[in-house]
């Protein structure tokens, strides 16, 4: 049976659609993540915000155009949160939610919405075998935070921690080039007191670059840092989710530090790695976020100059405890204003970052060809064109000096 499972959201639903991937070509079956037509679709969904949500059910028509016999499993988080709203739409055969998902390749002629209880422990799934160049291996899974706007603890359950053996054996075994230490929250990493941080300085010995997912701020320690300078091979790249830049909204979303505590970080992050690549997300809109705190997100970015920044205007989940407050959500238009503000800060960050690399050696992962040139992120998250002239491979590593910038990232050529 040909098989698609596409992927919404973040990079632990990739992670988990890759062994997905794997366990069900184990089985015989033919398997891609392209979204074309094939018997059966397994869409993995996303509930972070209500537009994610309402993407991830638009699926059904998106598979229809291309088979409309097709069978569709939908599976993750949005799925979680609304399984009927998945249920009734056609084509739909069964719908699973974020706990179990190693049991899908069991369940291909279940019908009906079979979900299952929370998970308490890690759930071990299939190791990773990964389409692309870049492999997301999950630590962890589920939060603890509760930050009062997010609806993800609620679906993924509470913080849990996967087996430091486990986590070598599989990077041992799918022999990665760029490995991303991927979960929910891998700042709670915890396995019966081994640490991010300890957790790190066990992978020092493997031939592989590493790179950290998005890291809440009070795990930037020395500590940490110092065990990712002794990897062989660190991509000093750090998602420090901030959210938001104004002291007085930081407290209302639930967020456990200080603009100043998070400027301590960045500058501790520089000390060790001066041209890291320091990226974020931002919520533009937050229900009690006045003018006054929205220019003072602006002013933050601009002191902390990130080489990128995420921003998306605030979405009100129900259950949330914004929801459960009954915090007055402020109009579209005002949410799309301070967005749109954001966006350009975001234009101005990116091309102050990547001047800043002008000339200097960088070293990138190819991960595909456009338009005669090779393309492939450096280390600190830039993303390079090289013109390759025939003789560079897909999946490689490369020194190459930064030029100028070009398109979304940088021209570069080869050392």
């Amino acid at each position: 049976m040909k098989i698609v499972v596409f992927t919404l959201g973040c990079k632990v639903n990739r992670s988990e659609s890759d062994s997905l991937i794997r366990a069900l070509t184990e089985d015989g079956h033919e398997v891609t993540d392209e979204l074309v037509p094939a018997d059966l679709y397994i869409v993995n969904t996303c509930a972070v915000t209500g537009e994610a949500e309402k993407k991830s059910r638009q699926m059904s028509s998106r598979i229809q155009a291309l088979n409309p016999e097709a069978k569709i499993i939908f599976t993750g988080c949005a799925a979680e949160n609304n399984p009927e709203s998945f249920m009734k739409k056609s084509n739909t055969m069964l719908v699973t939610g974020t706990f179990k998902k190693g049991d899908i390749p069991k369940m291909l002629r279940e019908e009906g919405i079979k979900k299952a209880g929370q998970d308490k422990e890690f759930e071990e799934l299939m190791t990773v075998d990964s389409l692309r160049a870049r492999t997301y291996v999950k630590i962890q899974d589920g939060c603890n935070n509760f930050c009062s706007y997010c609806l993800i603890p609620y679906l993924r359950g509470r913080s849990r921690s996967r087996n430091p053996e486990n986590i070598i054996k599989e990077i041992e075994a799918t022999k990665p080039t760029e490995c991303v230490i991927n979960g929910i929250n891998i700042s709670d990493y915890d396995y019966n007191g081994v640490k991010l941080a300890d957790l790190i300085y066990m992978l020092k010995d493997l031939d592989v670059r590493f790179r950290l997912g998005s890291i809440e701020v009070n795990v930037i320690d020395d500590k940490l840092l110092s065990a990712c300078a002794a990897l062989k091979n660190f991509a000093p790249h750090f998602h420090l989710s901030l959210q938001s830049g104004s002291d007085a909204v930081l407290k209302k979303m639930n967020r456990h530090y200080t603009t100043e505590e998070y400027y301590e970080k960045v500058c501790l992050i520089r000390k060790y790695f001066p041209f890291a690549g320091i990226t974020t997300d931002i919520i533009a809109g937050f229900p009690t976020e006045t003018d006054e705190n929205a220019a003072e997100t602006a002013e933050f970015v601009t002191k902390v100059e990130f080489s990128d920044i995420h921003p998306f205007p605030f979405s009100m989940r129900k259950g949330t405890a914004c929801d459960k407050l009954k915090m007055p959500d402020l109009p579209g238009e005002i949410k799309k204003k301070r967005a749109d503000e954001l966006i350009k800060l975001k234009s101005i960050c990116k091309e102050n970052f990547e001047n800043k690399n002008i000339g200097r050696i960088l070293t990138v992962l190819t991960e595909t060809f456009e338009d005669g040139y090779a393309v492939g992120y450096s280390e600190n998250y830039i993303r390079i064109y090289i013109n390759y002239g025939g003789d560079i491979k897909e999946n490689e590593f490369y020194k190459v000096k930064a030029v100028s910038r070009f398109k979304d990232g940088m021209l570069a050529e080869l050392v």
